[in-house]
């Protein structure tokens, strides 16, 4: 079966998907500081902060994101809960970003976030419950 590749695939997204939302987050925060922003009167530097540590804590979620699928594809076995849980947000947030981007960048950005989208997915249904998890009497989900 194509686990593997589809897993180490999607790592490899992922990984590159990282630096490029930290380097997003580093222009938009640019932006931000060069034009005084606020929202409601909030501080312009309370802007950038947080425009910063929203750009890097998302990268380092895309990365723990890959490590999970890059392991699973190394050791060939589904990831634990927690890895589940954080792949499945990581679809989640690839989703709700994919309708979002068609409407304000265009539609090749709708295709990127939709091709992650696909992968993160594969990869979780590719390493889905075996024949030997699956409890006594229950139809094994090849």
């Amino acid at each position: 079966m194509a686990r593997r590749p589809i897993a180490l695939v999607t790592a490899a997204v992922l990984l590159l998907e990282a630096p490029g939302i930290v380097a997003l987050n580093a222009v938009m925060a640019r932006f931000v500081e060069i034009q005084s922003m606020s929202l409601d009167g909030l501080d312009p530097g309370a802007m950038v902060t947080g425009t910063w540590v929203l750009g890097i804590v998302s990268g380092i979620l895309l990365g723990l994101c890959a490590l999970v699928a890059a392991l699973a594809g190394i050791r060939d076995r589904r990831p634990g809960r927690a890895g589940r849980a954080l792949l499945i947000g990581c679809a989640v947030v690839h989703g709700l970003l994919a309708a979002v981007t068609v409407g304000l960048i265009g539609w090749g950005a709708f295709a990127f976030m939709s091709v992650v989208l696909g992968l993160v997915v594969l990869t979780l249904v590719a390493y889905g419950k075996t024949a030997d998890e699956t409890p006594e009497g229950a139809p094994a989900v090849a």
